[in-house]
């Protein structure tokens, strides 16, 4: 919490930008960078979105959601490393061994997961939004294997194989003791109390929703703007905050018809409990890709399956290649505000320090 504190403040130090027509200049502090501040992620998501753009194939987009139930979200509170990391497995082998059954695809598929914690109102709610292409390489890679046209995947099949498999690693966390257990849930370290907790879980139906396709790649990225870099509440949902309380917006989705959005008014401890609920642990990747798009042959295998869907020559020519744009070095990026010239870096302060004070200029001191 304390680096979010911070963010945008002169404790984190910063520069100061002038205009090299006008002269107009001003102070930008340094941002904390924390993955769960609310003001740092629409940069880390424009950046992390422009290299994705490379990735996008021009084919049918899916979008799957598997959720865990309430019982393992409990569990996951305190385990988050271990649960949210058997999330991430047993949500991709489920895809990928659905998907590679001739029965359904027959083809080696590629995926795009990102793990969300919330609900709209900060509750626990464990969940997997995952981005697949509507395909995948033949098994020997060949060929390009497209889905049924507006189907992906059979959700059932999907739903009933995710159970097995998350319940089967859950039973292995637990009998290799990398589970811990609190409160109410503590008497589940043994192994036949955790062994009957689990039964009923494994005759229920878990939720598992494949939402419709996407109009095209375009609607992909900006779908995934939405989701990739999402922090458990923004700023923009935020009412008023005093000594006492924190007022913010929330859509109830249990409201199927109608107008979905409440207000809520939650004690400041209560409020800052759910949010630091959503916290990470140090290290842990909320955004993974699986299949053909996983790891060092992610490139050659989008270069391939692009052959196949006749996009791309086999080799680029040079005309073909993008363009370097060199950048002069301490210039932002935005221009100016007052007539649109290049600002240039001027001045760095270090953390704790103030920047030199300076005269306006002549224009606005006239």
């Amino acid at each position: 919490m304390a680096a979010i504190e911070a963010c945008r403040t002169e404790a984190l130090g910063g520069h100061v930008a002038a205009c090299a027509k006008c002269g107009h200049h001003h102070i930008a502090y340094n941002s904390c960078k924390n993955r769960h501040c609310p003001k740092c992620q629409g940069p880390a998501a424009r950046d992390w979105m422009a290299a994705r753009a490379e990735d996008l194939l021009p084919v049918t987009y899916f979008h799957v959601v598997f959720t865990l139930p309430a019982e393992i979200a409990r569990i996951a509170y305190w385990n988050k490393r271990a649960v949210y990391g058997l999330l991430f497995k047993a949500s991709a082998e489920t895809v990928m061994t659905i998907a590679a059954d001739p029965k359904h695809l027959g083809a080696r598929v590629g995926m795009t997961s990102v793990l969300h914690t919330w609900g709209s109102a900060l509750t626990h709610h464990p969940h997997v939004h995952m981005i697949v292409p509507g395909g995948g390489l033949s098994p020997d890679g060949s060929r390009w294997v497209a889905c049924r046209p507006g189907f992906f995947l059979p959700v059932r099949v999907l739903s009933r194989l995710f159970r097995r498999l998350f319940l089967e690693g859950l039973a292995a966390l637990h009998k290799a003791r990398q589970l811990v257990f609190f409160g109410d849930l503590e008497t589940l370290t043994e192994a036949d109390a955790f062994a009957a907790w689990l039964s009923p879980l494994a005759k229920r139906e878990w939720v598992v929703y494949a939402k419709p396709p996407f109009g095209g790649p375009e609607a992909v990225l900006a779908y995934l703007s939405r989701y990739t870099h999402r922090v458990a509440i923004s700023n923009s949902r935020l009412i008023s905050v005093d000594g006492e309380a924190v007022t913010f917006r929330w859509k109830d989705y249990r409201i199927k018809t109608g107008d979905r959005q409440k207000v809520m008014r939650l004690p400041t401890g209560e409020f800052i409990r759910r949010f630091l609920m959503h916290v990470l642990p140090d290290g842990f990747h909320r955004i993974r890709h699986y299949g053909y798009l996983a790891g060092a042959s992610r490139t050659l295998n989008l270069a391939r399956i692009r052959r196949q869907l006749g996009e791309l020559p086999s080799e680029q020519s040079p005309e073909a290649r993008p363009e370097i744009v060199e950048t002069t070095p301490l210039q932002l990026r935005e221009p100016c505000p007052c007539c649109g010239g290049p600002m240039r870096i001027i001045e760095i302060f270090r953390r704790g320090q103030r920047p030199i004070p300076r005269a306006p200029p002549r224009e606005q001191a006239a």
